[in-house]
């Protein structure tokens, strides 16, 4: 797992995942396993799923990179505080989940609570489970 800078300003976590080195055959198989993890987390909710893929290819001004064949993104919440009504705006979390013929790239932009980091970090690191 890599942190990268997207756009000049984004901070994103990011991994790419061989599909050799995992038993899950396509997004939706990713896409449960982590609603799975965040079913089970005391603090996260699941909140619902977005198919960026679908929606993007139905627009006639879509446009998708070369190579990517679906791409979901998992939506989820960690707060468990809200001290102030801007904290709203970094809220809620995102997993994009893409598929790119041979391997998933997996990425989340960083939160400012670092155990919602760290939970997001070990779950995504785990879908290598091969």
């Amino acid at each position: 797992m890599k942190q990268i800078t997207v756009m000049e300003k984004y901070p994103v976590f990011t991994i790419e995942i061989a599909k050799s080195e995992t038993t899950y055959r396509n997004v939706d198989e990713v896409v449960e396993y982590l609603k799975t993890q965040i079913e089970a987390h005391p603090v996260a909710v699941y909140i619902g799923l977005f198919d960026h893929y679908a929606h993007t290819s139905s627009l006639e001004v879509g446009e998708i990179a070369e190579g990517i064949k679906d791409a979901k993104n998992l939506i989820c919440c960690f707060g468990k505080a809200l001290p102030k009504p801007e904290v709203m705006a970094v809220r809620p979390r995102s997993f994009g989940i893409a598929d790119m013929g041979e391997s998933f790239v997996i990425s989340f932009m960083e939160a400012p609570n670092p155990d919602a980091n760290a939970a997001m970090e070990k779950w995504v690191k785990s879908i290598a489970n091969r």
